[in-house]
C-alpha cells in the first residue's frame, strides 16, 4: 500500500520524503475491517479489488489499462497494483502504477514497495491508456522479484529484493487510495480501471475464493468492485474522492 508524504498541501515528488502512515503498523492492510474474520465480501476505506487469503502465496500477476486522472483544484491520489501480503500481515511486497493530481495537473508513474522500506518510484514513462502488466514472485525463502511492464511502449523494470519475514499469507490485485502520516488521502477520479489476467500461484485468482473489497468510508462508497469474470478479470469504478 502506497504511503505518501505531503508538503505544503502539494504532491511530493519522487525525490521527496515518503513516510509510513501509522507508527508500528503502517496502514498496509485494507482499513476498516477485522482481518481475522473470514469474509468473502467486505469494505475498506483504502482498498478496492480482490484479495486471496486462503493459502500460501508465492506469486501474483495481473494486467490493466492505465487510467486517466480527471483533475480538479484538489490534490488527489490513486494507485493500481499487484502484491503479496498486506491483507493480514504487517509487510507488503507490491508493484504498480499511480494516477495522481497535483494542482490540477495529472501525474502518472510506476513504483514498487517492500514495506517496511519506503516505496521506490521508477524511471518508467507511464501514460493514460497504456497497457500495463505486473507481477510479484518469491522463491518462498525471502527473495522477491517485482516486475512491471508498459507493453504499449515496450519498457519494463524488474527489481530483486529480499525480505525473510514475509508471511506470504495473501495475494492482491487492488485499486487504492494511498495514505500519508495523517491517514487515507483523497481518491483521484480515475473513472474505471479494468484488470485482466489476474492470477495467484499461477492459477486464476477466482479459484481461491478471494475477498471482494469495495472502498467505502463513513457511509460513502469511494470505489466499487465488479464480479470476477472467468476468475481473472474485473473492474474497479471510482465513485467519490
Amino acid at each position: 500500500m502506497r504511503t505518501r508524504g505531503i508538503a505544503a498541501a502539494a504532491l511530493v515528488a519522487a525525490a521527496s520524503l515518503v513516510v509510513p502512515a501509522v507508527a508500528g503498523a503502517g496502514i498496509h492492510p485494507p482499513v476498516g475491517f477485522d482481518p481475522n474474520k473470514k469474509i468473502t465480501d467486505s469494505t475498506s476505506s483504502n482498498w478496492s479489488g480482490y484479495a486471496a487469503i486462503n493459502s500460501r502465496y508465492t506469486s501474483v500477476s495481473a494486467s490493466w489499462t492505465q487510467p486517466f486522472a480527471s483533475c480538479g483544484p484538489t490534490n488527489t491520489w490513486s494507485s493500481f497494483w499487484v502484491g503479496l501480503d498486506g491483507y493480514n500481515s504487517n509487510s507488503v511486497e507490491q508493484t504498480g502504477t499511480s494516477a495522481d493530481c497535483s494542482s490540477g495537473i495529472p501525474q502518472y508513474y510506476a513504483w514498487y514497495e517492500m514495506y517496511p522500506k519506503f516505496p521506490k518510484n521508477l524511471n518508467l514513462a507511464i501514460a493514460p491508456g497504456d497497457s500495463i502488466s505486473a507481477s510479484v514472485t518469491t522463491n518462498g525463502n525471502g527473495q522477491f522479484t517485482l516486475t512491471i511492464a508498459d507493453t504499449t511502449t515496450g519498457q519494463s523494470y524488474t527489481a530483486t529484493q529480499r525480505y525473510k519475514a514475509a508471511q506470504l499469507s495473501s495475494a492482491e490485485v487492488i485499486a487504492e487510495a494511498p495514505s500519508s502520516s495523517s491517514g487515507v488521502l483523497p481518491l483521484t477520479n480515475f473513472g474505471t480501471v479494468n484488470f485482466a489476467a489476474a492470477t495467484a500461484n499461477g492459477q486464476p485468482l477466482g479459484s481461491f475464493n478471494p475477498d471482494k473489497i469495495d472502498m467505502a468510508a463513513n457511509g460513502v462508497t469511494k470505489a466499487s468492485t465488479s464480479a470476477l469474470s472467468g476468475g481473472t478479470a474485473f473492474s474497479v469504478t471510482w465513485k467519490h474522492s
